[in-house]
């Protein structure tokens, strides 16, 4: 496996790969790997014939106040997670590298980023936008992989793909859950022991929505006050959004039809959650 610390330096083993005719995989990363981005880089593996890892805290796609000083950097663990689960190259820039001077040039991608997290978080997802169109500039892969987790930042990314014409494929691969639940997230660390206990509420009040939604449940309202219920059974939680949206425009509804996303968000102490499950209305 090879680092690479500069834009330089990326390309030209790109280049190389390209030369023998190899299809290159991407995953971008902030770091701090978990088994949610194993099963990324697996799947970018399984897939492509050479695997490129990003690891860079984006600091455009953090609001003031949030946690971009604290966000944990493990890059020797990064590397040897990369390493041992198939990566061939890992692209470690500094902040400088990304962002030599004022950026003045933006990617912004209305109405889909500006429900759910959208409301909560002003900037997060141009800074997405931004930071992704610049590595898919840079890395030049032919797929790129997400998790499903990142539901909106998904969206986000698919609809600024296809409006640029930018020459890739995004592929979405599903959340990944401890046995209790809990959608996995670099940002888990953070919760106490007790937290993290009553973290699994936010999956047990997505399973309850959708389960009354493949029950024959349409209602928006009964099925966000069912979530509600759930939710409630933890006062610290400080919920900040329960919705059912349509899956590709995320435009929150009133009936649930097609394929909705079920989502929820909502901070524990210090740390925000988010979560989401996706469900075929009418599919059994």
């Amino acid at each position: 496996m090879q680092i690479a610390a500069t834009i330089t330096e990326i390309r030209a083993l790109v280049s190389q790969a390209r030369k023998a005719g190899r299809t290159v995989g991407f995953v971008p990363t902030m770091g701090a790997l978990h088994a949610g981005h194993v099963a990324l880089i697996q799947a970018a593996v399984e897939q492509c014939d050479f695997v490129v890892v990003s690891l860079f805290v984006n600091p455009t796609q953090f609001g003031p106040g949030e946690d971009f000083e604290k966000y944990p950097r493990p890059l020797d663990q990064d590397l040897a997670l990369c390493r041992a689960h198939g990566a061939d190259a890992v692209f470690a820039p500094g902040r400088t590298e990304m962002y030599p001077r004022q950026n003045l040039t933006w990617v912004s991608v209305e109405k889909v980023s500006e429900p759910l997290c959208g409301r909560f978080r002003p900037g997060h997802f141009r800074g997405v936008a931004t930071v992704c169109t610049k590595l898919f500039s840079i890395v030049g892969p032919d797929l790129a992989f997400f998790g499903q987790k990142d539901a909106q930042q998904v969206a986000v990314i698919q609809r600024m793909v296809a409006d640029l014409n930018l020459p890739l494929e995004i592929v979405v691969c599903p959340t990944v859950r401890e046995p209790d639940g809990l959608a996995l997230s670099s940002r888990n660390q953070y919760l106490s022991p007790q937290e993290r206990k009553e973290a699994t509420v936010i999956y047990r009040a997505l399973c309850r929505a959708a389960g009354l939604i493949r029950a024959g449940e349409t209602d928006v309202a009964k099925i966000t006050e069912q979530m509600h219920e759930v939710l409630r059974q933890v006062p610290a939680l400080r919920i900040e959004y329960a919705s059912v949206a349509d899956a590709e425009s995320l435009a929150e509804l009133r009936q649930a039809r097609g394929r909705v996303l079920v989502a929820v968000a909502g901070r524990l102490g210090s740390t925000r959650l988010i979560d989401n499950v996706v469900v075929d209305v009418g599919a059994h």
